[in-house]
């Protein structure tokens, strides 16, 4: 068990590993007493706190103890965020990683929240952890590169246009959610460029999926993505190049009132042939 007290004075919050010496018409002291839920009888149910009991509850890959606070911190305490306190009650909640072993679990986030009277404390959940949950549940691959591939023929001097599949697990949009605590969010993943490194020491950067090669086009480069070779692979590995497409997805998220972005890489590499040009006399 880990144990201590919460001092609530005008100037803040402070803690201590026993009773502080303080005077009861400065601050306000909460006994509390938290269980790791690692062989406490109470599995985390509940703790004691001027005679309250407190509630277990779970966040994004933590385990959270709360307990209520009595009695309630004066009006102006920050900790209300403009609640009133005659409508509310206050909890000091305190969470850590149940999956480490037990001589390793360390307190890793607490906090107040106030909540109505009578209802019991919402588990504190980190959106921004939801939306990584959201984007880990996606199938986010690396470019479907349709041009170049390892059986088509390509030649020094002419433009190479690149160009790639769009899906959603390729390129996007993809979407997910995930919830936890009464708070859901959503992510939305889209590619927002691919660089390519095309083996010869050079590196293109397009900032969408390329445009795919007609025959019409005849000659002309790619306006989109594309590359032209100076010299032919027959000194690489194997006699091709490996052109290597790595996208960069975009995620833009919002939930629990709050919204934020996040970005994921993924690769494909391709093994690709560069011939000379073969002049018939």
């Amino acid at each position: 068990m880990l144990s201590g007290a919460v001092v609530l004075a005008t100037a803040g919050v402070s803690h201590a590993d026993a009773d502080p010496d303080v005077d009861a018409g400065e601050c306000q002291v909460v006994k509390f007493c938290v269980g790791v839920g690692v062989g406490d009888e109470t599995n985390g149910s509940g703790g004691q706190a001027g005679g309250a009991q407190g509630g277990g509850g779970g966040t994004a890959g933590l385990k959270c103890e709360y307990t209520k606070i009595e009695p309630k911190p004066p009006a102006d305490y920050p900790a209300w965020k403009g609640q009133d306190p005659k409508k509310s009650d206050m909890y000091f909640y305190s969470c850590w990683d149940p999956t480490k072993p037990a001589g390793e679990q360390q307190q890793e986030l607490d906090g107040f929240v106030a909540v109505p009277a009578g209802q019991d404390p919402a588990p504190q959940v980190d959106p921004q952890e939801l939306a990584q949950q959201a984007v880990d549940s996606m199938t986010l691959l690396g470019p479907d590169v349709a041009s170049p591939k390892a059986a088509g023929k390509y030649t020094v001097g002419v433009p190479m246009w690149m160009w790639v599949n769009q899906s959603a697990t390729s390129y996007g949009p993809n979407t997910a959610s995930a919830s936890a605590g009464g708070v859901t969010v959503t992510a939305t993943a889209k590619v927002s460029k691919i660089v390519w490194q095309m083996g010869d020491g050079s590196s293109v950067t397009c900032n969408g999926p390329g445009t795919p090669y007609r025959a019409s086009h005849g000659m002309a480069q790619s306006p989109t993505c594309g590359h032209v070779y100076s010299k032919t692979s027959a000194g690489a590995t194997s006699g091709k190049f490996p052109v290597t497409a790595t996208s960069t997805w975009t995620i833009d998220w919002q939930g629990g009132g709050e919204a934020g972005q996040l970005t994921e890489t993924r690769q494909t590499t391709e093994q690709v042939a560069i011939g000379e040009l073969q002049v018939v006399r």
